[in-house]
């Protein structure tokens, strides 16, 4: 399995527009992708406009899939709009672990 691990910083005033943004790209990924087995968004405890996403795929075809979906294109037209210009980290990893 892959994880994608995602540090995305909001533009002052565009929180509200991002959270409905990644909330429908979110809620999409999983109701829509089969190979999607989780999207997770966190919040910085100390800075209300960094958020960290945590995304889980069965495997790269089904990142690919994630990519090449509508709601994905949604989503980067979205973050261009609401995300700080260079103000974004992404990571896919080997997911190892896995505690229920």
């Amino acid at each position: 399995m892959l994880a994608l691990v995602a540090s995305l910083q909001v533009k002052p005033g565009h929180r509200d527009g991002f959270l409905a943004a990644i909330r429908a790209d979110a809620e999409a990924s999983v109701a829509d992708e089969p190979g999607c087995v989780s999207f997770d968004v966190a919040v910085d405890a100390e800075d209300d406009h960094h958020f960290i996403l945590y995304e889980v795929y069965r495997d790269h075809a089904a990142l690919e899939a994630h990519r090449a979906a509508p709601h994905f294109a949604a989503w980067t037209e979205a973050a261009a709009e609401h995300l700080v210009p260079d103000g974004r980290k992404v990571t896919i990893t080997e997911r190892l672990l896995h505690e229920h």
